[in-house]
């Protein structure tokens, strides 16, 4: 993680959005990730727009299942705003490009995120800047200390992702790679 990534968190129609100041052009200030409550969720769940354009015409399957499992939540009582599904949008425009977010709230300390892109939207770094600004803002939460995250062995390119934030390798569980972040001494 970068220490000059300054996050700036405000709300949008009372959706969190996270935006980052970073003086590189290709860097986390290139995107914004802006929180998609149960509402958004369930349309996104059904691969409708979610009131977002997205570059491919709509949410990959990845962002679908997150947003099914926000609606899930949501429906059980569980939902905690901050800590679900959030569009990863191209700051220059608006455009969707993506999702990420967490798989629940945190819990002893530890939260695990998820995250996927259009296929167009893949290779350009945007999964890695939105990864940035994620795990910065969770990092900085009280009580938050460690971010998960796994992926199918076979998933180099996410894999590499998480090795650009920061990642660490960590002990493989149910069949899948598993990695863990850290937040720096404070």
């Amino acid at each position: 993680m970068s220490g000059d990534l300054t996050i700036l968190p405000r709300r949008v129609g009372g959706r969190l959005e996270l935006r980052a100041t970073d003086p590189a052009p290709d860097g986390p200030g290139r995107v914004r990730l802006l929180e998609q409550g149960a509402d958004a969720a369930a349309e996104l769940a059904a691969g409708r727009g979610g009131g977002l354009r997205w570059l491919d015409g709509g949410p990959g399957e990845g962002t679908m299942a997150a947003a099914a499992m926000t609606v899930k939540a949501a429906d059980a009582g569980a939902y905690q705003a901050g800590w679900g599904l959030f569009a990863i949008l191209r700051a220059a425009d608006g455009v969707a490009l993506g999702g990420i977010g967490f798989h629940g709230p945190p819990r002893d300390g530890s939260v695990e995120v998820g995250y996927d892109l259009t296929p167009s939207a893949r290779g350009a770094g945007w999964a890695t800047d939105a990864l940035r600004l994620l795990t910065g803002w969770a990092l900085s939460r009280s009580g938050v200390d460690t971010v998960l995250a796994a992926t199918e062995p076979g998933n180099a390119p996410s894999q590499r992702v998480l090795a650009r934030v920061g990642f660490t390798r960590a002990e493989d569980a149910d069949g899948l790679r598993m990695f863990v972040l850290r937040a720096p001494e404070r």
